[in-house]
């Protein structure tokens, strides 16, 4: 096939095709899996998954739990901001057999997350109800691992948002990011290393690269090499307290 371009982004090779579509015979850009077939117009990626780094991307990778942060989507199923409230959760992507389109209009835009270790990095936190009894378990543990913020043993959803949603973005409502040594850091943490443009989960003394499909082998430890912490403060602190999260099968496999 000439004339293509491989997008590692959308897992796709990208190029022009002449055909008729929406009543318009012209040449389009068109996206071909990577054996060479088209792939249908119905069938390409959304920009509804999230990285660690809480940016929406496009990718055909599917993700083990769903989320949402508001409507985020226009009319033409584009995402116009990168959240519309401070309530961020974590769901399954399957409840009490409901059923719902991934954007529909004025409505919230489902958000896919490799696992949850992945959403609580972008600062998700479990649903109250389909999640209960993990959101229940996050609620305490995050209450006893950090008093000053929650004040109770028991702090409303509103409380634990409003207190997420600080640590969450910095100025210009970009994510904020904290210095940090591995050896601090707690099991379910998140990464970058300096100079790497990577995200690395830490997961029992392994430190595994992000994919948006899964993880990859573990890499070396670095000893003194500087990292930048994603996951928000106050999750880390929960983390350390007991709350373990669900991770990818990819990061479980032994290496």
């Amino acid at each position: 096939m000439s004339g293509r371009l491989w997008s590692a982004e959308l897992a796709a090779w990208i190029r022009t095709w002449a055909e008729l579509f929406q009543q318009e015979q012209a040449t389009w850009l068109r996206l071909f899996d990577e054996n060479g077939r088209l792939i249908p117009t119905d069938s390409m990626p959304r920009q509804n998954r999230v990285t660690p780094f809480s940016d929406i991307i496009v990718t055909s990778a599917r993700g083990d739990f769903m989320g949402n942060r508001g409507c985020l989507h226009n009319n033409r199923e584009e995402i116009v901001r990168p959240y519309a409230n401070r309530r961020w959760i974590l769901c399954l992507t399957s409840f009490k057999n409901r059923r719902r389109p991934v954007m529909p209009p004025g409505r919230y835009t489902a958000l896919f997350f490799l696992d949850e270790a992945t959403a609580l990095s972008a600062g998700h936190r479990p649903c109250a109800e389909c999640l209960r009894s993990r959101f229940n378990e996050f609620l305490a543990l995050w209450a006893a691992a950090n008093p000053e913020l929650a004040g109770t043993a028991r702090p409303s959803a509103p409380l634990l948002d409003a207190a997420l949603h600080r640590e969450r973005l910095g100025p210009g409502r970009q994510k904020t990011t904290t210095p940090a040594t591995l050896e601090a850091l707690p099991s379910g943490a998140f990464i970058r290393l300096d100079g790497d443009g990577r995200y690395y989960l830490l997961w029992d003394n392994r430190l595994l690269p992000w994919t948006p499909s899964g993880y990859e082998p573990p890499i070396p430890l670095p000893a003194t090499r500087p990292v930048q912490l994603l996951t928000p403060p106050s999750i880390v602190r929960t983390l350390a307290q007991g709350y373990r999260p669900v991770v990818h099968t990819s990061a479980l496999s032994p290496s």
